[in-house]
């Protein structure tokens, strides 16, 4: 098992975990920082200094109750459906590719694509703003055409790294997808 230090996309540090169970699979797991409690502070206190405020002009304390119920409500939906702590992609030569997502809660999303139904894994660009970003994607056979594809599955969506780390999991996958 191997772990590299990458960046992504805005700069902020990721790590990349290479785990070889055999020759014909692999696990890659894309990490992200853990919550930072400093943004996390920030965020609370400019909400609870912002309805102090308000309360100051109204003198109405439904407005302190409504600005902590807001915050802790915010923050548990954030960590449950937003905050992705890993992004791990399974390649298996002879089944397919498992994508599983862990998020801060704990909760996890998992999607498994047959081999039979992989045209390809390759680098797709897109242009956004006045920047190229990079992301690993899965083609999809089409299945009237088998020579057409239906259909692009984008991989590491949250994590967003950056071209030398998406490199290095495409290398990988494409040894695994030759010998099959």
């Amino acid at each position: 098992m191997t772990e590299d230090e990458f960046t992504d996309i805005n700069g902020k540090a990721i790590s990349l975990q290479c785990q070889s169970h055999s020759n014909f699979c692999r696990e890659f797991t894309v990490s992200a920082p853990k919550l930072s409690l400093r943004r996390i502070m920030v965020y609370t206190c400019s909400v609870w200094l912002v309805a102090y405020v308000v309360f100051f002009f109204t003198q109405n304390t439904a407005v302190l109750s409504s600005a902590i119920f807001i915050t802790l409500v915010g923050m548990m939906l954030h960590i449950h459906f937003v905050k992705i702590d890993h992004e791990t992609l399974l390649i298996v030569g002879s089944l397919g590719v498992q994508v599983s997502s862990s998020y801060a809660s704990g909760r996890e999303s998992t999607t498994f694509i047959e081999m039979s139904k992989i045209k390809d894994i390759v680098i797709n660009e897109a242009i956004y703003m006045q920047r190229v970003i990079y992301s690993l994607c899965i083609l999809l056979k089409d299945p009237s055409d088998p020579g057409a594809v239906s259909t692009v599955v984008p991989l590491f969506q949250s994590s967003k790294p950056r071209l030398n780390c998406l490199v290095k999991v495409y290398r990988s996958c494409q040894e695994i997808l030759a010998q099959c």
